[in-house]
């Protein structure tokens, strides 16, 4: 039989990979830590037995018989830095950002590069369609049809709202508002968006270590998307095969969904539910720790400030006499001290100084909706423990949330609340029909809430919080930032003080200009202000 296809099937296309076949890649790097000289790939299956003579053709056989040895032991034995090196470059098309979310981008190990919904428009037509039939077909369509309707709706509900508060930032730009109107634009999308479907079609480029790759195929069957997985993954792990056939020969068939453990805890706490039933509880319990914010500090390293204090005093070797604990912390977090902080290139990872920031620790729970979580999930040092959406879904009522120009503005909130209300009752009917958890969750809008919990050292933290406080990051991302900075500056006020957004940073380095976004410098002279002061709608 056949198994059932996504509608339009996903595309993908191996755009570059090392010229090098990343098996002899593999058998070289083993090589090389055992030998007197380097081994190349160009080398690495050649054999020379021991000063005997010994024909071309026992030398070739010889030596692949040793590099299979090789490269089966190391990765037998899992000694996978040898099999990370290769990389692969794909284009994929036509997924949807569920999948996306869920899996491609819901571990550490990738490079992404994908369309962005705040800044290019949406087309009605650019959705994806599980395999359903009859009615479940005509209202997962019709429901789709609605929310992208509803998108393009919003994006002119919302024009005068945007342009009014845009001009009151530039009010020298209404002189010629023709130059602005694709910057207003903008904002209306990134707003406007937050109804769209799940389901909405992405392309990206997406770079990742064959390692990686075989760990795909390994995982390609688990909540959330198990069959759009499987069949975005099947392909790439196809092409990785016509390119490198000995290496991808550890391509092992992936783990049946039934048999990974988040299936069999699902099945049983829940049975054969589709939803957790008990769904409704876990959300409010969850909100009620939140204590109406959407980031909450809940853990902290107690003594962070004083062991990153003395970790700075363990590089240059010195006592507490010679540099206190402000003046060890000032040398890593103050700009003025410390002017990496202000370089977009990021350089504190390498930095022996700035590593003092990998002490500190926080851990945060969450609530973000679907489509800022997928922008908070690409900082990928400060992981969290995402959820099986099924877990979370309550059929009685929508769980979204919105952005504040909603709140502003009770036509938008209106609307959008009713195409989710329309999505919410949609999904329920479909699961009644008997259509499957994993085909109806397409339906959940971009604005469905996500709860979780999230952890990071202040390193990578400093990294996302700095560069989110700037605002033209998303604003419901830039928002949680504020208030994670804020509780942090509470428990740790040594640590959180010269945090702020990026054109403070620079100011303080002495960098110029403040703000190195150009010509989409937000307009707000944010340098001036505390973050406890910071203040946006769009």
């Amino acid at each position: 039989m056949a198994e059932p296809r996504f509608d339009p099937e996903p595309e993908v296309i191996l755009e570059d990979k090392f010229h090098n076949s990343a098996y002899s890649i593999v058998v070289a790097t083993a090589r090389t830590c055992y030998a007197s000289v380097p081994i190349t790939p160009e080398n690495a299956l050649r054999f020379k037995g021991m000063g005997k003579e010994m024909d071309s053709a026992r030398a070739k056989e010889m030596g692949e018989k040793v590099a299979r040895n090789i490269f089966d032991s190391v990765y037998e034995a899992g000694h996978h830095t040898t099999i990370q090196h290769p990389h692969y470059l794909f284009l994929i098309k036509k997924v949807s950002r569920h999948f996306i979310w869920s899996f491609l981008h819901s571990h550490p190990f990738y490079d992404s590069e994908q369309v962005s919904q705040r800044y290019v428009e949406m087309k009605k037509e650019n959705f994806v369609t599980p395999p359903l039939e009859g009615r479940a077909a005509e209202l997962y369509e019709n429901m789709v049809h609605e929310q992208m309707q509803g998108y393009f709706d919003l994006i002119e509900l919302s024009r005068e709202a945007i342009a009014g508060e845009y001009y009151r930032i530039f009010p020298a730009r209404r002189r010629t508002p023709e130059k602005w109107e694709e910057a207003i634009h903008k904002k209306t999308l990134e707003f406007a968006r937050y109804v769209i479907p799940i389901a909405t079609t992405a392309f990206l480029h997406h770079t990742v270590s064959g390692l990686t790759l075989l760990r795909y195929y390994k995982l390609a069957q688990q909540f959330d998307t198990p069959l759009e997985t499987r069949a975005v993954v099947g392909k790439m792990i196809d092409l990785g095969r016509q390119s490198d056939p000995e290496y991808f020969s550890k391509a092992i068939d992936p783990i049946p969904l039934e048999q990974t453990p988040e299936y069999t805890m699902f099945t049983g706490f829940f049975g054969n539910n589709k939803v957790n039933p008990g769904a409704a509880a876990f959300v409010k319990d969850h909100d009620a720790r939140l204590g109406g914010l959407q980031s909450k500090l809940i853990d902290w390293k107690a003594n962070a400030e004083r062991t990153m204090a003395q970790s700075v005093r363990d590089v240059f070797g010195v006592s507490e006499t010679q540099l206190s604990d402000d003046a060890a912390i000032d040398s890593v977090l103050h700009p003025a001290k410390n002017p990496l902080l202000g370089s977009t290139l990021n350089l504190t990872t390498i930095s022996k100084l700035a590593r003092a920031l990998n002490h500190p620790h926080y851990t945060f729970l969450k609530k973000l909706s679907h489509t800022a979580d997928s922008q908070d999930q690409r900082h990928r040092m400060t992981p969290g423990t995402r959820p099986v959406m099924a877990g979370h879904f309550n059929p009685e009522k929508p769980d979204c949330i919105w952005p504040m120009a909603y709140e502003k503005n009770p036509a938008l909130m209106d609307k959008a609340r009713r195409i989710a209300e329309h999505a919410w009752k949609t999904i329920d009917a479909l699961l009644n029909e008997g259509v499957p958890w994993e085909y109806a969750q397409y339906l959940l809008p971009n604005a469905v809430a996500v709860r979780f919990t999230e952890s990071g050292d202040l390193l990578n933290q400093h990294h996302k919080w700095h560069t989110r406080l700037c605002y033209l990051a998303q604003e419901e991302i830039w928002r949680t930032c504020k208030e994670e900075v804020a509780q942090v500056a509470d428990v740790h006020p040594r640590l959180a003080k010269h945090i702020a957004a990026p054109c403070t940073m620079r100011k303080e380095a002495g960098l110029s200009p403040y703000c190195p976004e150009g010509k989409k410098f937000c307009g707000v002279p944010v340098w001036k202000f505390d973050v406890k002061d910071y203040q946006r709608t769009i």
